[in-house]
């Protein structure tokens, strides 16, 4: 059995994949895509869009039918369908994640000049541009924060139960990014609980993808 991941290594999408990957204990090849190459995912799945997997040349692309097809045994307990809050939630970090990441995502290694500058002009003609949403931070911080105090209630130690799930890793890969945006910090709860997913799903960010630099 071959796998190999084609992916960004800032996408919350491609990191859940990782992490699915990284629980299972399933070794995959990583290929990194720039972001402003389009043939290659064009020419694998019709559509530029990832993360893909290729697994023994089967292809596949959607984060969650790649989770599903990976975890034949259930061990990630996810229903076919996410619960509608549940993608709500998702949904409403995600919203304020981005806004505070992506300015900074675009001088990680992973950008080169070309990328950068494909990345930072398609994303700003949704989300504006990228010196206002800096300049604006508190307009994104304000609302995630209460966010995230709210979250830490429906911690028990894992989401809503005591045992690890596939919730809580869809919940660390879209909160991941926060990471690197320059003076944010978790509750300390909240970073001890992601810190605690990512141990479980063997999950280090800067390892593999980021071996090339």
């Amino acid at each position: 059995m071959t796998i190999k991941l084609y992916h960004y290594v800032h996408c919350p999408f491609c990191i859940r994949v990782r992490m699915t990957l990284g629980y299972l204990n399933l070794p995959y090849e990583s290929v990194v895509l720039p972001y402003d190459d389009e043939v290659t995912p064009i020419r694998l799945t019709g559509v530029k869009m990832l993360p893909i997997l290729d697994w023994d040349g089967v292809i596949q692309n959607e984060s969650l039918h790649i989770m599903a097809a990976l975890d034949t045994e259930g061990k990630l307990q996810l229903p076919a369908s996410l619960p509608s809050d549940f993608v709500l939630l998702l949904e409403t970090l995600g919203k304020n994640v981005h806004s505070l990441a992506m300015p900074h995502w675009i001088y990680t290694p992973e950008f080169s000049e070309t990328s950068r500058r494909y990345f930072q002009n398609k994303k700003e003609q949704k989300r504006g541009p990228f010196g206002t949403l800096v300049q604006n931070r508190q307009l994104y911080e304000a609302p995630l924060g209460k966010d995230l105090f709210s979250l830490i209630r429906e911690l028990t130690p894992f989401y809503h139960s005591q045992e690890f799930s596939g919730y809580d890793l869809l919940l660390a890969a879209h909160l991941w990014g926060l990471y690197i945006v320059p003076e944010f910090q978790f509750p300390d709860v909240l970073h001890m609980y992601l810190q605690k997913v990512k141990n479980i799903c063997r999950f280090n960010y800067y390892q593999g993808p980021w071996s090339r630099w």
